[in-house]
């Protein structure tokens, strides 16, 4: 059967340099991601020496001040540079999002002297980052988390349980949300844990149905003490810390999803393209040609949305609605374009000799990661006609 690759997604970039910077990615996604995804996702292999390039070639800290050795990149190229990483490889593309995430609670609600001292080892230092908020108890409802960081004279000491932390065990520093006064999202407040803190251990890693190569672990915290110059941001003001993080990272997500779902339809569009069957190929029937039609819309509906959304962010405009409704369409629409090009592949496409298989798979996580798409839906609610009343009796 003939290969018949096909065209990288056109993109409506901004600047000349965002240009160069997609070009450099398709480079190290081409040469480096993909050539080895199918073997290591299957040994559960993470690529740690790839994050180390990505360090060295300044793409962990895109959407961050270049002062502190970010990338001075608008969203929309950042996202659109996620998407291209997660075509190549998922494992990739979400580690590398959820390292951003894990900073972006420093970058923007640390001091000054915080920035300076952490910053540019995290952006740019080779450093590997994990966010941590769930727990084995609270998901969705993350305001009832129960892991505790008490005073103690001028440190903090923390004890507790922290679940599905993608990079448990692993990262060079966790972004730690804690008890530390009352019940409830006001009690809550955020520190910066340096990985290799005494009484800081993870888990053995999850054994998932897909993204085998990202570790995802839980992270415990036995009396771990940190400086409160580790504290991030105020006492108490940790739960809003983490859903303001959440917002840029549920796009994030979106983008990811997209590049999964555009690496789903182009093996499925090159199999149907070369595929003959009754003396024809099967992209010459009718209602293979519609199911990819719809797959290729629904894609470029999700890119849409989530570029729309990071516009609205990189304008310094409210966008937690929209990032909650890329999240919902993206990932709804990979998990939709994976099923559909392991139908289009029929039996072959249901074995590890191609690739979507693994994709079907992957596409799941992203419908429940950053807020389940059911929470995302009551965020979209929310802002459409208020908070939820609530009854009794």
């Amino acid at each position: 059967m003939p290969d018949r690759a096909q065209p990288p997604v056109d993109r409506q970039l901004p600047t000349d340099e965002a240009r160069d910077l997609i070009s450099l990615v398709r480079d190290i996604a081409q040469r480096e991601i993909a050539p080895k995804a199918a073997e290591e996702e299957d040994a559960g292999h993470f690529p740690r020496e790839i994050f180390t390039l990505l360090s060295r070639s300044g793409l962990l800290g895109l959407p961050y001040d270049s002062e502190y050795g970010g990338g001075d990149q608008p969203y929309e190229v950042y996202l659109q540079v996620l998407e291209e990483l997660a075509a190549a490889r998922l494992t990739v593309g979400l580690g590398v999002s959820v390292h951003s995430l894990s900073c972006h609670a420093l970058a923007k609600y640390g001091t000054k002297q915080q920035q300076v001292e952490h910053l540019p080892a995290m952006l740019g230092g080779g450093l590997l980052g994990a966010y941590c908020l769930s727990e084995p108890a609270s998901g969705s409802d993350a305001a009832s988390l129960r892991t505790k960081a008490v005073r103690d004279g001028e440190d903090w000491v923390i004890d507790g349980t922290k679940a599905w932390i993608t990079h448990g065990g692993i990262a060079d520093f966790y972004t730690v949300m804690a008890r530390t006064g009352e019940e409830g999202a006001r009690g809550i407040s955020a520190f910066l844990v340096p990985g290799d803190a005494a009484g800081l251990s993870g888990a053995a890693p999850e054994k998932k149905m897909g993204m085998k190569g990202s570790p995802t672990a839980q992270v415990h915290f036995d009396g771990v003490r940190v400086s409160d110059e580790r504290r991030l941001g105020e006492e108490g003001q940790g739960f809003a810390i983490a859903l303001s993080a959440l917002d840029s990272g549920r796009l994030g997500i979106a983008a990811c999803a997209i590049g999964l779902a555009q690496a789903a339809l182009d093996e499925a569009v090159a199999y149907a393209s070369g595929r003959q069957q009754f003396g024809r190929p099967i992209s010459d029937f009718q209602g293979l040609r519609f199911m990819l039609a719809d797959m290729a819309t629904q894609i470029e509906a999700g890119r849409a949305l989530y570029l729309a959304a990071a516009r609205l962010r990189d304008a310094g405009r409210p966008f937690a609605k929209q990032a909650a409704m890329a999240k919902l369409h993206c990932t709804d629409t990979a998990m939709k374009a994976t099923v559909d090009a392991v139908q289009v592949l029929g039996g072959y496409g249901y074995t590890a000799d191609f690739p979507v298989e693994r994709y079907m798979r992957e596409a799941k996580v992203l419908q429940i990661v950053e807020g389940t798409n059911q929470i995302q839906r009551m965020v979209i609610a929310r802002h459409l006609a208020g908070p939820e009343a609530h009854r009794t009796g």
